[in-house]
């Protein structure tokens, strides 16, 4: 066992035991992660009123403002 090794282990709680752990188990290739993504509270304020009013979701309303601009940026170039 090297040095690095050894620094490692005295990183991890002696109570937590990995010995049966399996290498990938909750991998899935392909998968895509949603980051979250945080607003201004008088911009999400703002967002929301509009969604509700609309009788939508904010993502569902964010998504569509969003592809608007992207739009806009492509026409423009």
């Amino acid at each position: 066992m090297g040095a690095q090794a050894k620094r490692h282990d005295d990183d991890m709680p002696s109570e937590i035991d990995f010995s049966k752990g399996v290498r990938g188990r909750f991998h899935r290739a392909g998968a895509r992660i949603s980051l979250p993504v945080y607003l201004d509270a008088d911009v999400q304020d703002y967002l929301a009123a509009r969604a509700k009013a609309r009788g939508i979701e904010v993502g569902q309303l964010v998504n569509e403002l969003l592809k608007k601009d992207i739009e806009l940026i492509e026409a423009a170039r």
